[in-house]
């Protein structure tokens, strides 16, 4: 999931053309990119969507950005898009863990109204940090409920409302590793956040290349001329996947040896190295970069 776009779900002129897109997963939203007196209307034409089997048949992670639980709208969205083949709920501005538990109960019920079986993939929930409470309860809330996948940084309103300036390199840095770290301790992954320029294709890079660098999944793309950045950015190098299999190999034949550290391409290689390692090939399988 290298490349994220966001859809607003009231414009099913963009339906067709995001799922012919090249965007690893499409995040349908129901909330921001939707005014209010648009909200059911949105709410229709996506349930319509993602009951057909034009959306599943795209090859993508299926996400919808549901409104807030606090808002009249949130069990409505989860009635109307909690359907087999949706992969993610992202559920905006979660503050507590509760709050986590709360939404992912109510996942479990649209399910159960709407016809999942046991062959179903369960659905799980995206949770957006975009809080200064929810950024200091990150882990919590990452670990609240088994049906948690990720964490997704949200440094609009994270920041905004707070006077920081969206642009502060050492600000954006900070909250990065603060999500990483939670998302880390949780055993769930990190996604990175929006970049609304969409012009400054430079900063786009620079802010995905950073979350890179600190091991989030991808980044989110608010028009389709970002995503070949963010699939560029989080593809692994082909340098970086041949010494992943050459680590990975020498694992194997090290484990059977009985031998705890080695030494690969000049680099002494332990379990962490090895997990990384590991790590990287699958992603390069998943991309059909490695045979499987």
């Amino acid at each position: 999931m290298r490349s994220k776009l966001f859809v607003p779900g009231s414009r099913p002129e963009f339906f067709p053309k995001a799922l012919a897109s090249d965007a690893d997963a499409l995040s349908f939203d129901l909330e921001d990119a939707v005014a209010e007196d648009r909200k059911a209307e949105a709410r229709s034409l996506l349930s319509r969507l993602l009951r057909s089997g034009e959306a599943r048949s795209a090859g993508k992670t299926l996400i919808v950005r549901v409104n807030g639980i606090a808002t009249g709208h949130f069990e409505a969205d989860l009635a109307a898009v909690v359907v087999p083949g949706l992969h993610l709920v992202n559920v905006p501005k979660p503050e507590t863990a509760d709050d986590v538990r709360h939404a992912a109960e109510a996942v479990e019920q649209a399910e159960r109204a709407n016809g999942f079986t046991e062959a179903d993939t369960k659905v799980r929930l995206l949770l957006n940090i975009e809080s200064p409470a929810a950024l200091r309860r990150a882990a919590e809330l990452a670990s609240a409920h088994p049906r948690v996948a990720g964490l997704q940084l949200g440094l609009g309103d994270l920041f905004e409302p707070i006077g920081i300036h969206r642009r502060n390199p050492a600000a954006i840095a900070t909250a990065m590793f603060a999500v990483r770290m939670a998302a880390g301790e949780a055993n769930v992954f990190a996604y990175d956040t929006v970049f609304a320029n969409i012009r400054d294709t430079e900063g786009f890079r620079a802010e995905a290349e950073m979350s890179m660098r600190m091991g989030f999944l991808g980044k989110s793309c608010v028009h389709p001329s970002q995503i070949a950045l963010a699939n560029e950015v989080y593809r692994p190098s082909d340098e970086e996947i041949a010494h992943a299999m050459r680590v990975v190999a020498a694992a194997a034949e090290a484990h059977a040896k009985g031998i705890g550290a080695y030494v690969v391409d000049g680099k002494m290689i332990d379990p962490p190295f090895v997990r990384r390692a590991q790590a990287i090939v699958d992603i390069g399988k998943r991309l059909g970069l490695i045979a499987a």
